[in-house]
């Protein structure tokens, strides 16, 4: 132990530095699927045996140390049968290949099916006339606009959405927030837009809308009870008379860009890191 020490600290090479990332990335993967199983607390257990072994061999506990190393030695077969589950999805995700290709496939198709899910519920309620307000959350965070309504966090649905926006419910008056691929939450109150210039035309949905496209990068869609007509708002401008051809555009170049594959965020299971606002 205290040669293994010595040589990472005072002579580590090229190799040795990709040796230990490597060592790294597995332990935390291991730490990752075996996280709200009955597995963590075993693998607790065992980190904790590893620091009693190292201060048990700085401090020429000889006795002990031999016992823990004889445990840590013959404990393979032990963690095997404690970690079969774990082992087994593991192995079946080695098998089946191609991880990173396949995990970006999967999300451009899940893409794909969420902009259809929105399509078909901003055609739905357009044609029956009934108000709705979405914001996208991109690269500035909202959680202060999340925390101020209720709290959802749920897969994008056609239903789902027509259901939030459906007229006397408890959730239909305010904005539904979009997080990536999920409902993040309802009811959500918006500022008006400050600005002068805005069409008397518009209800306080469009100029909420426009009021937090200005203060952030989001992308909002609208559609107004009044006309029906489906209306987009971002970087603070307003587009109107969108059709399903143009929604789909729009959308396809949001989820484009959230669809991009990220290696080390991959490897490591990483979420994209939402910045702050201010």
């Amino acid at each position: 132990m205290e040669n293994l020490i010595w040589n990472v600290l005072h002579r580590p090479s090229l190799s040795d530095l990709f040796d230990i990332l490597i060592v790294a990335i597995i332990i935390y993967q291991l730490l990752m699927l075996t996280r709200e199983t009955r597995g963590s607390g075993v693998i607790k257990g065992l980190l904790l045996l590893l620091l009693v072994v190292g201060i048990s061999n700085l401090l020429g506990l000889t006795a002990l140390n031999w016992l823990l190393m004889t445990i840590l030695n013959n404990g393979a077969v032990v963690l095997v049968v404690l970690f079969q589950p774990e082992l087994r999805k593991a192995l079946e995700q080695i098998g089946r290949g191609a991880r990173l290709k396949r995990a970006h496939r999967e999300t451009v198709d899940e893409g794909a099916q969420i902009i259809e899910e929105i399509v078909h519920c901003l055609l739905n309620l357009s044609r029956r006339h009934v108000g709705a307000l979405i914001v996208f959350e991109r690269k500035t965070g909202l959680k202060d606009i999340i925390e101020n309504g209720i709290p959802i966090d749920a897969k994008i649905t056609s239903g789902l959405l027509e259901n939030i926006f459906e007229p006397n419910t408890p959730l239909h008056d305010g904005a539904v927030v979009v997080r990536e691929n999920r409902v993040a939450a309802a009811a959500c109150i918006l500022d008006l837009v400050k600005g002068t210039g805005i069409s008397h035309d518009l209800g306080t949905r469009h100029r909420a809308a426009i009021g937090v496209s200005e203060t952030t990068d989001a992308m909002v869609l609208i559609v107004s009870e009044e006309t029906g007509i489906i209306s987009m708002a971002q970087a603070g401008k307003l587009s109107r008379h969108l059709d399903a051809k143009a929604l789909r555009e729009i959308l396809g170049r949001l989820y484009a860009q959230n669809s991009r594959p990220r290696l080390l965020d991959t490897l490591l299971g990483h979420g994209k890191a939402k910045e702050g606002t201010k």
